[in-house]
């Protein structure tokens, strides 16, 4: 990855360790998630925030959910599952990256 260089990698033990780094860090935990009532493109997404994805099968459980200051979704079609965790990210981020690091619409 010719990029390596640009990015930091910071590994928790469990989420209570990376809630209590990113509440010391203050930042918000923004989560991904089908129950969230607003559509990820009208949310403003900021610098001071940390998005969350939860696994495909199950999502995150009610724990991490009291902890988010933000709940997000994807619409997708009436009566289609979810995307994948994978393609989520993609465009969650990419959105992300785009308000916040000055990248061209």
């Amino acid at each position: 990855m010719d990029y390596l260089d640009r990015v930091t990698i910071q590994r928790h033990a469990d989420f209570a360790a990376f809630d209590g780094w990113r509440r010391e860090s203050r930042l918000k935990l923004v989560l991904m998630t089908t129950a969230g009532a607003q559509n990820y493109l009208d949310h403003a997404f900021a610098v001071d925030q940390v998005v969350l994805f939860g696994r495909e099968s199950a999502g995150v459980p009610p724990a991490v959910h009291d902890t988010c200051e933000v709940r997000l979704r994807i619409p997708v079609a009436e009566g289609l599952r979810s995307l994948n965790i994978a393609v989520s990210a993609a465009m969650v981020m990419g959105e992300a990256l785009r308000q916040t690091a000055g990248f061209p619409p």
